[in-house]
């Protein structure tokens, strides 16, 4: 295998770009070459297959569409309650929105691993890793919840990002006088963390 870190990273994000517009099917070394604008062949240097590309691509996804450090520091200057949570919400929200085409491959990554065995195990490990990760932060942050708290809000902004990413069309209007996302996200905390439980940090 070929070893340039530079043009290996362009490459993966070129098939970023493929698989979130054509699909797992259409995740040619051809396909990623013309995409990245380099001679036919190159991917094919750099990549054992089209498993280990799709691996590398789930890799660099976690970093692009991870929380910007500033950002978390900053957030965590405010007080630690229900407004806090939200605007971590906001957040994911945002980056998701941001990198539409990131998110876009990361459900393609969530489809194609149904179909392999191999990527299914190591995205299944990532995906879980990223969730345990949100558990610990928000114990350790001191936020209101437990991991149940966490787990719940993960299923509803998963919910939320798909349709507002996919088929915005589905959620416009369907709850009169509430914004699509930003007040979809509010009412997903509100239901999530009443306000009696605004001060059980930790809780589980």
């Amino acid at each position: 295998m070929v070893s340039n870190p530079e043009r290996r990273a362009a490459l993966v994000d070129a098939g970023v770009e493929v698989l979130a517009r054509e699909g797992a099917r259409g995740l040619t070394f051809r396909a990623v070459d013309a995409e990245a604008g380099v001679p036919v062949g190159t991917a094919s240097n750099y990549f054992t297959g089209r498993a280990d590309l799709l691996r590398q691509i789930d890799t660099r996804l976690h970093t692009r569409l991870a929380p910007d450090p500033d950002v978390v520091a900053e957030l965590m200057t405010r007080p630690r309650d229900r407004s806090l949570v939200t605007a971590f919400m906001y957040d994911l929200m945002a980056r998701a929105t941001r990198d539409r085409t990131g998110y876009l491959a990361l459900m393609e990554l969530r489809l194609e691993a149904t179909r392999r065995p191999e990527l299914l195990a190591s995205y299944t490990k990532s995906v879980r890793g990223d969730l345990e990760e949100a558990m610990e932060f928000h114990r350790t942050a001191g936020l209101p919840g437990g991991d149940e708290s966490v787990a719940v809000l993960y299923l509803a902004m998963l919910g939320l990002l798909l349709e507002h990413l996919t088929l915005p069309g589905v959620l416009e209007g369907v709850l009169p006088g509430v914004s699509v996302p930003d007040g979809l996200v509010e009412r997903i905390v509100a239901t999530v963390l009443p306000e009696g439980q605004a001060g059980q940090a930790g809780e589980v």
